[in-house]
């Protein structure tokens, strides 16, 4: 065999290797915020990538860093950061910390139906209505009517982020509807005239996202792209992906580069949520 045709053979077969490594299987669970975008994002990435198979499941960023701990799935999408406990765990049982990606931001949002007449509130006040202090409309500016509850399950990570952030880590009250994913608490609140509720803001269609501030006579504000990356909105956060260090590599890496490129922060303002700054990528 001639010098020239053994390099065109390596070079083929090492273009092989690769195609064959980003052509892989990979699997992502967790955050049900997340859910739409990653269906999205799976989507379109496999469209460009002939042989790969991206499957998104939700149920829920604890769900999804169990499994990832477990070695259940390839990615875990979270709408908040690991615990410490969580972190700790993944130390102890491969000796590495997983990697944590920010890959866009989300104003998680707080829902009313639309036919309410309340149109902002503040950290104060949701605290009280959410732990069951504030149990009348008319209490907050609002119609004379018994307020409806809705929220997520414990696993949820809007459900960890929301109790940390706004009701300064205080139970939910007991009467909560809770909810298997942010769909369902829209489709509750948008049925119910009483209702309130929260989740990611790419789902508020069908109700009214009310403007929120952090203290009591403070400026409300609404969620937007400007007021979320400027941080002035309250309730402002990441949206997060996490891998295992040993299976950073190949189609996982891949996959995480697009969703930060341009290609997939485009489908992340489509869907919804806010694109990272190319400085933050």
């Amino acid at each position: 065999m001639n010098t020239r045709l053994a390099k065109a053979l390596t070079i083929a077969a090492t273009f092989a290797v690769a195609a064959s490594a980003f052509a892989a299987n990979v699997t992502v669970k967790g955050s049900d915020t997340m859910v739409i975008l990653g269906q999205k994002w799976a989507e379109v990435y496999m469209k460009g990538h002939a042989g790969s198979t991206v499957q998104v499941t939700g149920g829920g960023s604890g769900t999804g860093i169990a499994a990832l701990l477990n070695g259940g799935t390839d990615i875990c999408n979270a709408s908040r950061s690991m615990k410490t406990t969580e972190v700790t765990d993944f130390l102890k049982k491969f000796r590495a910390r997983p990697h944590e990606y920010k890959m866009c931001f989300d104003g998680l949002s707080v829902y009313v139906a639309n036919g309410n007449p309340v149109t902002q509130l503040s950290f104060k006040q949701l605290e009280g209505i959410f732990t069951g202090k504030i149990a009348n409309w008319k209490q907050v500016g609002g119609n004379d009517a018994p307020i409806s509850l809705y929220g997520r399950e414990n696993s949820s990570g809007t459900y960890e982020f929301f109790k940390e952030h706004v009701l300064s880590k205080k139970d939910f009250a007991a009467s909560t509807k809770t909810m298997p994913g942010t769909a369902a608490v829209i489709q509750g609140v948008a049925k119910d005239p009483s209702a309130i509720g929260y989740g990611g803001i790419a789902y508020a269609e069908g109700v009214k996202s009310i403007k929120v501030s952090k203290a009591d006579g403070g400026e409300a504000i609404a969620a937007s792209e400007e007021t979320v990356l400027s941080g002035k909105y309250p309730i402002s956060r990441y949206l997060f992906c996490y891998v295992n260090p040993s299976k950073d590599s190949g189609a996982v890496a891949d996959y995480i580069n697009w969703c930060l490129s341009d290609e997939g922060q485009a489908i992340v303002k489509d869907v919804g949520y806010f694109p990272l700054p190319k400085n933050m990528r």
